[in-house]
């Protein structure tokens, strides 16, 4: 039978500090065309920005300082201007490989 694997022990060295050996793992990083998470956070702020336009929009409408048309116009403005800025970012990385 044989012993199980016991964990290594670390005896004090000249200077009486043990000092445990370093394992650094490598991580793939993925790129994209550009800097991904430059682009990730250019898309977050921009959808943030959208979002809170269409709720000011909104708000604007139902107290009726804004004409319904200008409500459905700014939303549908900022719908579209958030949907293009994240499949940008989803083509982004989409072209981008693994750095190893």
């Amino acid at each position: 039978m044989t012993d199980p694997i016991q964990p290594p022990t670390f005896s004090p060295s000249v200077a009486s500090v043990a000092v445990p050996p370093v394992i650094v793992k490598l991580k793939k990083k993925s790129r994209g065309f550009l800097n991904p998470a430059k682009v990730r956070a250019f898309a977050f702020y921009l959808i943030t920005l959208c979002i809170l336009v269409s709720v000011l929009a909104s708000i604007l409408a139902i107290w009726d300082f804004a004409q319904q048309d200008s409500l459905w116009r700014t939303i549908a403005t900022c719908v579209v201007v958030a949907f293009g800025c994240g499949l940008f970012a989803v083509i982004n990385m989409s072209f981008g490989g693994t750095e190893e």
